[in-house]
């Protein structure tokens, strides 16, 4: 069994608490052992009902040899970041995957990603270190995700879709088959993504039309 410091304390930290709980129960089989949270705001800590204490601030912590890291923090802002400052200080990141997910067994997942309750990740898929697969995403077959990704709720790649480093896919964004995203971008909510995307863009939607039914 393995001790585990979960990094934040926030919503996606009291998340991934409960989805080690969950998923110990149902197999039966205690694997981690989540002995505390660190967050720089004692505030997040109180919103939510963790498994184990607050155990003091990101910043200040010193890396613990005798313990593993989750990332719980999903802000892009701050993940690489924390994630490159713990490494450095020697911090051992595991991979969390949930119990209910479906993970092909020609798939290649890398250091440090949380793939959630039913996420789908299918054949020849390669999912970079510290990439976060949220619920109910499907990554399509032959698909590559780089690293420090946020992919959020059901999010949907298509086959053969090439995703960079760094970018935040909002809730039910999807690709069609074989499209290429590069680095840092964000995509809104709802995009469906049929053209490639180089770096550093944000894609939404700048008009929204409303269709009203009205019965005669």
């Amino acid at each position: 069994m393995k001790n585990v410091i979960i990094i934040g304390s926030g919503g996606h930290s009291a998340e991934i608490d409960e989805y080690i709980a969950y998923s110990q129960k149902k197999i039966d089989k205690q694997l981690f052992n989540v002995i505390g949270f660190l967050d720089d705001n004692p505030a997040n800590y109180l919103r939510y009902k963790f498994s184990a204490p607050l155990l003091g601030g990101v910043r200040n912590h010193i890396v613990r040899n005798d313990c593993h890291y989750i990332m719980g923090i999903a802000n892009l802002k701050y993940r690489r970041l924390f994630i490159e400052k713990f490494s450095s200080d020697g911090a051992d990141f595991i991979t969390f995957i949930h119990c209910t997910a479906y993970v092909s067994n020609s798939a290649q997942v890398g250091k440090g990603v949380v793939i959630a309750p039913n996420a789908n990740v299918g054949p020849n898929v390669k999912i970079g270190d510290f990439t976060l697969l949220n619920s109910r995403s499907s990554m399509g077959h032959d698909t590559v995700v780089g690293k420090y990704n946020v992919i959020s709720p059901n999010v949907c790649f298509s086959g053969f879709t090439n995703i960079g480093d760094d970018n935040l896919f909002g809730i039910n964004s999807a690709t069609i088959p074989g499209i290429k995203v590069g680095n840092r971008n964000k995509i809104a909510a709802g995009i469906i993504l049929d053209k490639n995307v180089e770096d550093d863009s944000v894609i939404f939607y700048r008009y929204k039309e409303k269709i009203l039914a009205i019965s005669k």
